[in-house]
C-alpha cells in the first residue's frame, strides 16, 4: 500500500492522530481543545525601483570629466565656425631685439629765469692828443667821475698825452622791452574813471545820466547800448570823464585823460656831433592827435654845466631843431640831455607869457656830445 498522503490543509491530534480541518478547535475523537494562533500575515512592502549604481576609481573621474569637457568645447566651436563668428588667427610678426647702448643723461641745473649780470673788468685806455675825459665818457657810456674815482684824478679831470687810464665797464642791464602806444581813444577809456551801477525797479536810463550829470547818449556809447530801455538788476558803468559841465557863470570843462610817454627817436643816444656846421635834429613818435592847445614840451639842458643851460620849445611837430645859442663857446665837448612831454596851455601871465601844465607820461631821457671846437674832437 502506498503511504497515506496528508492534506497540508488539514490538522492532526497530537492526542489521538485523528486527522481534523484546519480550523478545527475540538478532537471529536478524544475530546481534545485545539488554542487558536493566529497566523502572521505577511504585509506585501511598496519598494522604489533602484538605479543602476556605478563605481568609478579618482583618476577615472577625472578622464571623464576631461573628456567630457573636451567634447563640449568641440561643439561650441563647430556651432561658431559655422556661424561665422571665428576668424582664423592672424600671424602676428615676430620682433627681435637688438641690444643697444643706453644713453646715460647727465643732470643739468635748473634754468635761471632772470639774468643775473655782474660788473666786467676795467680796461685800460692811453689818453692820445686832444682827449678829454667827457668824449672818453660818451664813447665808452660811463661817467665823468667813475673815471675820475677809479684812477684817483682831480675834479678836473687832468689828462696828460701817454697816460694810462682805466675805464671802467658798466654793469649790462637787459633791455625793456618795447611798451605798445595807446592810441588816443584808448588811452581815453583806460584814463576814465568809473563806477558801477545796478538798475532798481524804477529807474529810466534819462533819470541815471541825470543823477551823475552825464548824457543819456554817452552811457549808451560806454556800455554799449543800443536803446534807451534798461531792466531791474542791469548792471552798467558810469564814466566820470563824461560828466557834463556845472552850470554857471563860468562853467568847468572836463578835464581830457593824459598822454603816454613818447618814444624818443633820434638821435641815438651818447652820439657826439664836433663840428661847427653840425645841425642836431631832435625827433620823437607821435602820441596822437592833440588839441588845439596842447603841445609837445621839448626840454635841453646842458649837463656839463649842471643844468645852467637850459631850454624848453613847445612845438606841435614831433622834431625840432636845437638852438645854436646852446652851442658850447669853449673848447671842451659838452653832455646834453633831452626828454620830451605833452603839455597843455592852461592860461597866461599879465604880460601875456603863456601858462603851460603837463598832460601825459615823461619820456625816457637821452645824452648827447656837442663840441665847441671848429675840428672834430679825436674820440676813442
Amino acid at each position: 500500500m502506498s503511504p497515506e498522503k496528508t492534506n497540508p490543509t488539514m490538522k492532526v491530534c497530537p492526542t489521538c492522530g485523528t486527522r481534523l480541518s484546519e480550523n478545527a478547535t475540538r478532537c471529536l475523537v478524544c475530546g481534545r481543545n485545539f488554542s487558536v494562533t493566529s497566523k502572521p500575515v505577511k504585509e506585501n512592502s511598496v519598494e522604489s525601483p533602484k538605479l543602476p549604481e556605478l563605481k568609478l576609481s579618482l583618476p577615472a573621474a577625472l578622464g571623464l570629466i576631461l573628456l567630457v569637457l573636451a567634447v563640449g568645447a568641440g561643439l561650441v566651436y563647430m556651432i561658431l565656425n559655422l556661424t561665422g563668428h571665428v576668424t582664423s588667427p592672424t600671424p602676428e610678426a615676430t620682433i627681435t631685439l637688438t641690444p643697444t647702448g643706453t644713453a646715460t643723461l647727465m643732470p643739468s641745473s635748473s634754468p635761471t629765469l632772470e639774468p643775473t649780470f655782474t660788473a666786467l673788468p676795467p680796461t685800460p685806455y692811453v689818453v692820445k692828443a686832444n682827449d678829454q675825459c667827457i668824449s672818453i665818457a660818451v664813447y665808452y657810456d660811463v661817467s665823468v667821475q667813475s673815471i675820475i674815482d677809479l684812477n684817483g684824478l682831480d675834479t678836473n679831470c687832468t689828462l696828460t698825452e701817454g697816460q694810462t687810464i682805466m675805464i671802467p665797464q658798466p654793469t649790462p642791464t637787459p633791455t625793456p622791452l618795447p611798451t605798445a602806444t595807446l592810441s588816443e581813444e584808448q588811452a581815453t577809456s583806460a584814463a576814465c574813471q568809473t563806477i558801477d551801477y545796478v538798475v532798481k525797479a524804477d529807474d529810466t536810463l534819462s533819470g541815471i545820466a541825470a543823477n551823475y550829470n552825464v548824457s543819456v547818449q554817452s552811457l549808451k556809447d560806454y556800455n554799449g547800448l543800443t536803446s534807451d530801455f534798461v531792466w531791474s538788476g542791469q548792471k552798467i558803468k558810469i564814466p566820470l570823464c563824461a560828466r557834463l559841465p556845472t552850470e554857471g557863470p563860468t562853467p568847468t570843462p572836463t578835464t581830457p585823460p593824459p598822454y603816454p610817454a613818447p618814444s624818443l627817436l633820434l638821435p641815438e643816444d651818447g652820439i657826439v656831433f664836433a663840428n661847427n656846421t653840425d645841425t642836431i635834429t631832435l625827433q620823437w613818435s607821435s602820441v596822437g592827435t592833440l588839441r588845439e592847445n596842447e603841445y609837445y614840451q621839448v626840454t635841453i639842458e646842458d649837463v656839463t654845466s649842471n643844468g645852467v643851460n637850459r631850454v624848453v620849445l613847445y612845438v606841435t611837430d614831433t622834431k625840432v631843431i636845437v638852438p645854436m645859442t646852446l652851442r658850447p663857446t669853449d673848447n671842451i665837448s659838452h653832455i646834453f640831455r633831452w626828454w620830451v612831454v605833452v603839455a597843455r596851455q592852461a592860461g597866461s601871465n599879465s604880460d601875456g607869457t603863456p601858462i603851460y601844465e603837463t598832460n601825459g607820461a615823461t619820456s625816457e631821457a637821452r645824452v648827447f656830445g656837442w663840441s665847441g671846437t671848429s675840428s672834430p674832437t679825436s674820440a676813442p
